[in-house]
């Protein structure tokens, strides 16, 4: 038994869970079918509902933040699909955020558990240290390693490691090397000047979706400045309670698009782009920075938000010389996050013969959820499978995926059920399109 388990209960001072947040549910269980957690675990205590309980039990000093309480948060997802269909308006993320910030300072994990998340936290939020371990992700990919391991099973003993194995991303060493200018002009007459956010993940193993972005942006018109001293945008360590982190990483990004004098800040990675909006939340109590964040995050765009609601001024050509049947694929933090679902559709729709399908449970998780499918991975597989199940069920001869996360996510449980249909980022489609490109389906 650890410290944190014999932890009398009550929350510590620093920003709990709000109490009239957690009393304006009405436990009605709305909430309830759109949990992936529920729909795959079936425990109340792995719903909304369920949740919102034990915060209530645990401020009133009925429970404690012990390894019997704290699994049901870890189960959570964070896709926030119950604000979507809550009734109330309960600010579930605002609580989800607090309760974990409340759990990383007061719960004593194991020690493999610690191990795991010391790595996920001191390696993927940094680009740089990131980049120096793609020459050996390569040589693992490249030398006949990755075949052996996978062959042997080697890492089914450690399922974490083995999740963290199967969604590892084709390593591209020369597109890696590729940097983007700090300032990209417009072409034709200048209507806006943008900022734009590369991501961690994004501009290391997806480099094409970045310059894709920056094409279509200066397409129509969009200047484009591209700060090199920028970082993480703060949503890994923001989404797992890692407070002091994520606050620091924010503002890093806030000074690195300082005195730019930028019309908006454009962002093509779902999850960091939700993260980015919330700053204001995030250095709320920051004398020195509260203010700042609130600007930053108030010029914020999601790309394909940005760009239904100025119009595209560039003509678009068809991808393919027939009926291109395309699946868009919701990420939750763009869904359910930002709310934007209505404004990727539109841009497609404009895309000469595009004929966009439904998958069925298009608001369901695909299990990625950050790096939820690291830390819980036999959740996410279940999830996964669905999700990439769906999807091919519509019969699209390609899928648009949004955040680089449910891109992984998807193409590992498309491989695992033998089935190979392309994947692009919306951004890319259009690039395409603009350029003239057929694609090869």
């Amino acid at each position: 038994m650890t410290l944190s388990d014999t932890k009398l209960g009550g929350f510590d001072p620093q920003l709990p869970p709000e109490q009239g947040v957690i009393d304006s549910c009405v436990h009605c269980g709305f909430c309830l079918d759109t949990c992936p957690s529920y729909r795959v675990l079936g425990s109340e205590m792995d719903s909304p509902r369920g949740r919102i309980y034990l915060m209530d039990a645990i401020a009133k000093g009925e429970a404690e933040i012990n390894s019997a309480t704290v699994q049901h948060f870890d189960s959570c997802l964070g896709c926030l699909a119950c604000t979507s269909a809550c009734p109330s308006g309960v600010r579930y993320d605002e609580l989800l955020a607090s309760m974990r910030a409340q759990i990383e300072r007061n719960y004593t994990r194991s020690l493999g558990d610690r191990l795991f998340r010391w790595l996920i936290f001191n390696l993927f939020p940094y680009p740089l240290r990131l980049k120096l371990l793609l020459p050996l992700l390569w040589v693992y990919q490249n030398s006949g390693l990755q075949w052996l391991v996978r062959k042997l099973g080697i890492l089914k003993l450690i399922p974490r490691l083995a999740a963290m194995e199967l969604i590892l991303p084709k390593v591209n060493l020369q597109a890696s090397k590729k940097v983007l200018p700090t300032l990209i002009p417009a072409q034709g007459e200048k209507r806006y000047r943008v900022g734009m956010v590369l991501g961690c993940v994004q501009r290391l193993f997806f480099s094409p979706v970045n310059e894709a972005t920056a094409r279509v942006l200066t397409a129509n018109g969009c200047e484009v400045v591209i700060p090199h001293g920028q970082g993480c945008c703060a949503a890994l360590p923001a989404h797992q309670g890692q407070t002091a982190q994520a606050q620091e990483l924010a503002r890093q990004m806030i000074d690195s698009f300082a005195d730019q004098d930028l019309d908006y800040i454009i962002i093509n990675a779902a999850g960091c782009g939700h993260t980015l909006k919330e700053y204001g939340r995030i250095l709320q109590d920051d004398p020195d920075y509260a203010q700042k964040a609130q600007d930053f995050a108030a010029k914020v765009r999601d790309a394909q938000e940005f760009l239904a609601t100025v119009g595209l001024t560039t003509p678009l050509n068809p991808l393919t010389s027939e009926a291109f049947p395309l699946v868009y694929q919701d990420a939750c933090h763009l869904l359910h996050g930002q709310k934007i679902s209505v404004q990727p559709r539109d841009l497609l729709r404009q895309i000469p013969h595009v004929q966009l399908r439904e998958p069925a449970e298009h608001n369901l998780c695909c299990g990625s959820a950050g790096v939820f499918n690291l830390l819980q991975p036999k959740i996410a597989a279940e999830l996964g499978e669905r999700k990439a199940r769906n999807l091919l069920n519509t019969g699209a001869k390609a899928i648009a995926s949004a955040n680089p996360g449910c891109s992984l996510q998807i193409q590992n449980h498309l491989q695992q059920q033998g089935q190979t249909i392309p994947l692009w980022h919306p951004m890319e489609l259009l690039d395409f399109a603009i350029r003239g490109v057929l694609l090869p389906l």
